[in-house]
């Protein structure tokens, strides 16, 4: 394999996930291959898990070695160290775009191409989002909905964004956007990580998307979410404003800062 690759890449991080990577690799597969003909890569980024997920990823690279390769690391660090390694592989070889997606099947492979499609579009960054006309969530109770949805607007109000869904891990990025950003000084760990590339994004004046999807519950394997990164987020998110992080001149070409429309 070439060791410059300019295709699409996506970026799944896994722990723990052994009921769910094969199927999740698979699927992602069939729709990459059918909205990319050019060629794509899939990188699953396995944090050392116990139960054998990092092993089941590499017998599918090796079955794959022309889209798909496993970045092991060495003991895991959260869910932002893990997308920024990952995202890095991906830059380093040229990557055309960024995609991310959960591993738990909590986010359709179907909808890939509707996120790239949008990219291809015009958009610099679509979002996969669950608040829009068209999106969804399916399989949960009241309380997870209220503490999502309350989330994403906690977010929004303090950081003065359009976006809806801040808080959600299905996107797509033209790879000039994660460059500009400057993924490696992100700070976040946790599902924070989410909202502060969102929001540089649109600081930086990128076009900002969001794409209807329904995100659905794990059916197989055990939810990372805690009250640790709950508490996180809360904590970052007001940190995120009195950063003083700046985008760098002329990074963004699309709308103006703070205006992300729904596609």
């Amino acid at each position: 394999m070439s060791s410059v690759v300019h295709v699409p890449w996506l970026v799944i991080p896994t722990f723990d996930e052994a009921e769910n990577v094969e199927r999740v690799v698979q699927l992602s597969r069939e729709v990459l291959a059918a909205a990319c003909p050019e060629g794509f890569r899939i990188l699953v980024v396995d944090d050392r898990s116990p139960d054998g997920t990092g092993e089941i990823a590499d017998r599918l690279a090796a079955a794959h070695p022309d889209e798909v390769q496993v970045l092991h690391r060495e003991r895991p660090e959260g869910l932002g160290p893990a997308y920024k390694a990952g995202f890095r592989v991906a830059l380093d070889a040229g990557a055309t775009h960024v995609m991310e997606m959960d591993a738990d099947l909590s986010h359709d492979p179907a909808d890939l191409a509707r996120l790239l499609d949008a990219v291809r579009g015009g958009a610099d960054l679509a979002l996969g989002s669950r608040y829009v006309p068209g999106g969804g969530v399916s399989d949960w109770g009241l309380l997870r909905r209220v503490i999502s949805r309350g989330g994403s607007w906690y977010a929004r109000r303090t950081l003065g964004l359009r976006v809806r869904d801040l808080t959600g891990g299905f996107k797509c990025f033209r790879g000039d956007v994660l460059r500009a950003i400057d993924v490696p000084t992100v700070r976040s760990v946790g599902y924070a990580f989410q909202v502060e590339l969102t929001w540089r994004a649109v600081l930086s004046g990128f076009r900002v998307v969001e794409v209807p999807i329904v995100f659905r519950d794990r059916t197989a394997g055990t939810s990372k979410m805690n009250w640790r990164i709950a508490r996180e987020a809360v904590v970052l998110v007001p940190a995120l404003r009195r950063s003083g992080w700046r985008a760098p001149v002329g990074a963004g070409t699309g709308a103006p800062a703070g205006d992300a429309r729904p596609s």
